[in-house]
């Protein structure tokens, strides 16, 4: 099972990525943009997640993936139960997050420094 302790540091490693708090609740920015959030009770994460890509990651799992909000279903966003993931997968799906979020340079000098990915062992 995953936490949000799994992720804390990566968050905050992550080129321009910043944890904040915004009424009680985790978030990861970079900039003002929000790529990663926390509910209250830290169980469910949301994440930046290609649209037209979600409805598939919800079917393969939806044990662990849901749809955000009917009102939120304009955004670049999928959640996920921490239970259902472990910390591996959670990492990678903060990355992935960041990712969406980041110029294509980020992206790419990330993937030189951590050719293994998130889980890897840096260059």
């Amino acid at each position: 099972m995953a936490t949000v302790e799994d992720v804390l540091a990566l968050g905050a490693e992550l080129e321009r990525s910043y944890p904040v708090r915004v009424r009680g609740r985790l978030k990861f920015r970079v900039g003002q943009i929000v790529y990663v959030a926390f509910s209250l009770d830290e169980q469910v994460m949301g994440f930046a997640h290609p649209k037209d890509e979600r409805a598939a990651l919800v079917a393969a799992d939806p044990g662990t993936f849901e749809l955000p909000s009917e009102s939120d279903l304009r955004f670049h966003w999928v959640h996920a139960r921490l239970a259902g993931l472990d910390a591996d997968e959670a990492r990678e799906l903060v990355v992935d997050a960041w990712r969406m979020v980041v110029p294509q340079k980020l992206s790419r000098a990330y993937d030189l420094d951590h050719p293994g990915g998130p889980n890897g062992p840096p260059a």
